[in-house]
């Protein structure tokens, strides 16, 4: 029970890890590049991820879902961060 636990909170933080810093830095340093707003970047982005979390499973703590979660998290944040609204500091 308590190694469910564990993984589903390395998963978690996984994904988490993945979408929070995408999110913020679309929001903020792409606010106005055009090419971050169309909605297949969201797509390429959680692409990318996911290769680039894929590739650093070869380390032994990482494992291939917890790369996929990350590609997963980096192209929802990526979309959650596109035209979100006002700007941070407004």
């Amino acid at each position: 029970m308590i190694g469910f636990v564990l993984g589903a909170a390395i998963y978690a933080a996984s994904f988490a890890g993945g979408f929070i810093p995408t999110k913020r830095f679309v929001r903020n340093k792409l606010r106005y590049v055009d090419a971050a707003q169309k909605p297949g970047a969201a797509v390429v982005a959680g692409v990318v991820g996911a290769a680039a979390g894929i590739a650093v499973a070869a380390l032994p703590i990482i494992t291939v879902p917890m790369g996929v979660l990350f590609g997963i998290g980096v192209g929802t944040g990526w979309a959650g961060g596109q035209n979100s609204g006002t700007p941070p500091n407004a």
